[in-house]
């Protein structure tokens, strides 16, 4: 039988703590799994109007002395009501926010902060919301008591999933919490992650307040980073989360499996993936900045102890291929915000056996996120979201170290012996990267180019070598290059490492299309010139007809390697010398290979 709202509301009204027990538990029970709600027909919006009343009077029983049973029916309902964005109304005030932190145990018992504003792009505003945001956050907090010295877990995880909901649905519960310093509260929390007090649901939701506070507020976001020592609180939880030892400086191994690589131990539990992931995410929020600025000596070592703890993670295996595959994402996400510098610590493990070693190093790692790249580039589905990251990655990676870039090329671009087939063409991961060349994407194009090219060390015949000049030509006149050279790249010296079959082949390359074509007959055999010289100048009035109607614009290369318009002297130049060669390019750089 359904049940009444009308009738748990006069239950609730009474204040007696039995009735409003048993009229609690019989909602929870029915409306436990129910995670939709529409406000358009007018019963609904009743039953909207119903459930805002029952969450005042559930709060303030909330502020009473309550019975451990009463007390949880409370926190229960109050998760269910706060799941729809348009009845959360009374859990966004000041005094609601405070009796939630408190039973969660993360209230920071601080002076009364200065208001602060919503932070910019944080979702559209809830109905009324912005009206009641000045009430909420000046409202005068009334004292709950305490919870108990020895806690109830079941009680702090409501309170902590229903703040999550608020966070979640309501701009004005944002600000509210950001200004109760709550982040304060689930920080200190944090710091003790080896406190066997705390199980997992405890510490997962942590997480999840933690991950969606530095999601919404970029005040926050800087709080924790910066005044709370976030980087190091976090990856003390991740080190703590995954059981790790630290056999030797910058080495992890799990415990109680010393010696054994990553590779080989048996998969991460479900909670561990699940908390491990919170963390990363977390992390990736605030140091998504740091990639691009300079970090001193001490910070460096933080990011490259973490640095080691995520190459564990990637070497690492969850319950599960899809969740592998997700706990790998978040981990690419967060190595590309590393500082460049202290991606090194991929490289430092000893070369064991079983381990892929190239040039004396452990190469376990980088061809790790090789493999992870090209399953995301052969699923096709939203490169720019899951292929950049890991692309971009491995580009920085093999920018600045010398063995990863010899050992990416080895496996990328090897020796080039088919010269019969386009570049594009083929299942090998150089052919799929170079059709990423042309992608209607900019983003994606872009980075696929860059990161071949980094492998030429951006040499640009290497790079025409490999790719062709028609795929190549994007990137080149974006960085100038269309008229041959190098870019600014320090890299190491070159070796010949040419095939047979490329030298043999070489002289009849199109390098264009950077392969061997039939001979094609001359559309000019047989032609006088007096014959020439007018098609010539027919070609040249078609084009200069279409530039006059701005259906196209001529460009020529210019002295600095770059295209430039054609202007009318130009038009003229060739109009009465057609014959007229451009001046010769500088001679392109040595096409000696090296790895």
């Amino acid at each position: 039988m359904k049940m009444d709202l009308n009738a748990i509301i006069e239950q609730m009204e009474t204040g007696d703590q039995d009735a409003a027990l048993v009229a609690l538990q019989t909602y929870n029970k029915e409306k436990n799994q129910c995670f939709t709600f529409s406000k358009e027909e007018e019963s609904d919006r009743e039953e909207g109007k119903l459930q805002e009343r029952l969450g005042e009077l559930v709060l303030g029983f909330l502020n009473k002395e309550l019975q451990p049973s009463c007390q949880l029916a409370c926190l229960e309902t109050t998760r269910i009501l706060s799941r729809d964005k348009h009845c959360v109304n009374p859990f966004i005030t000041r005094s609601a926010m405070a009796t939630l932190a408190r039973y969660a145990g993360i209230m920071v018992h601080t002076d009364t902060p200065a208001p602060s504003q919503p932070e910019d792009g944080q979702g559209e505003e809830q109905g009324g919301e912005s009206q009641e945001t000045a009430k909420g956050v000046t409202e005068v907090v009334k004292e709950a008591p305490p919870p108990s010295e020895n806690p109830d877990l079941e009680v702090i995880v409501e309170a902590l999933k229903s703040i999550c909901n608020i966070l979640l649905h309501n701009e004005t519960g944002q600000v509210v919490a950001a200004e109760l310093q709550l982040m304060k509260g689930v920080a200190e929390r944090l710091k003790q992650s080896h406190d066997p007090t705390w199980n997992h649901e405890v510490r997962f939701f942590d997480l999840r307040l933690t991950f969606l506070l530095t999601a919404l507020r970029v005040d926050v976001r800087a709080q924790l980073a910066q005044e709370l020592h976030g980087i190091s609180i976090l990856g003390n939880q991740l080190d703590a989360t995954l059981g790790l030892c630290w056999p030797d400086t910058l080495e992890t191994s799990r415990v109680g499996s010393e010696g054994v690589p990553p590779e080989d131990l048996p998969p991460l539990s479900r909670q561990q993936t699940e908390r491990a992931m919170e963390i990363l995410k977390t992390l990736f929020n605030i140091t998504f900045d740091t990639a691009r600025r300079k970090v001193d000596e001490e910070d460096a070592a933080e990011y490259r102890h973490l640095g080691a703890i995520l190459r564990h993670c990637l070497m690492s295996h969850a319950d599960g291929e899809e969740r592998t595959e997700e706990f790998h994402s978040h981990t690419v996400n967060l190595l590309g915000n590393l500082p460049l510098p202290c991606l090194d610590v991929l490289l430092l493990p000893k070369v064991q056996q079983g381990s892929i070693e190239y040039m004396g190093v452990n190469m376990d790692a980088v061809n790790m996120l090789l493999e992870f790249m090209e399953k995301r580039l052969d699923r096709g589905n939203k490169l720019k979201e899951t292929l950049l990251p890991s692309l971009n990655l491995l580009t920085e990676s093999a920018r600045i170290h010398r063995e990863t870039r010899k050992f990416l090329r080895s496996k990328v671009l090897p020796p080039l012996r088919d010269v019969k087939n386009r570049p594009e063409v083929g299942n090998a991961l150089r052919n799929k990267l170079v059709r990423l060349m042309t992608h209607i994407d900019t983003d994606v194009k872009n980075c696929a180019a860059e990161f071949l090219f980094v492998l030429c060390k951006e040499s640009v015949s290497r790079f025409i070598k490999y790719t062709g000049y028609g795929n190549a030509a994007g990137l080149l006149a974006a960085r100038g290059l269309l008229r041959g050279g190098r870019d600014s790249g320090i890299y190491s010296e070159d070796e010949d490492s040419e095939t047979e079959e490329y030298r043999e082949a070489k002289a009849h390359i199109n390098p264009v299309t950077g392969v061997v074509e039939e001979e094609q007959p001359n559309p000019m055999e047989g032609m006088t010139e007096e014959q020439k010289e007018y098609e010539a100048m027919k070609l040249v009035n078609m084009f200069d007809k279409l530039s006059r109607n701005n259906v196209i614009q001529p460009m020529q290369l210019g002295m600095d390697g770059k295209m430039r318009e054609i202007n009318p002297e130009d038009l003229h130049k060739l109009t009465h010398n057609p014959a007229a060669q451009p001046e010769n390019p500088p001679q392109p750089d040595s096409e000696d290979e090296a790895q």
